[in-house]
């Protein structure tokens, strides 16, 4: 009977661990594929970001006289937050992306 409790005992431990590096695997591409999509709106313009997102939630001012426009979802009740810098020029030159999979 020992036996028989170690060996559902080892079954159990290995299925967690097994489930969380796929979790984690999934997370992770989601992750890569959420940054090659920022990617594309590099050197576009802010009326092209307007059009696809809307109006900004936020509008963060910088010290460097750019400003960050912050997009804010919820899925699945985790909040995403997308940020786009915009230079003086009105062109995209950074993005950040949290939770946003």
């Amino acid at each position: 009977m020992n036996k028989l409790k170690l060996i559902f005992f080892i079954f159990i431990i290995f299925s967690t661990i097994s489930a969380c590096q796929t979790v984690s695997e999934k997370i992770d591409e989601k992750t890569a594929l959420e940054q090659k999509e920022l990617s594309k709106w590099l050197n576009k313009s802010e009326s092209d970001l307007k059009i696809y997102y809307g109006q900004p939630d936020k509008v963060e001012f910088l010290d460097t006289r750019n400003r960050n426009y912050v997009y804010e979802t919820k899925k699945f009740n985790i909040k995403c937050e997308r940020k786009f810098e915009l230079n003086p020029k009105n062109k995209i030159v950074g993005f950040s992306s949290k939770n946003c999979f």
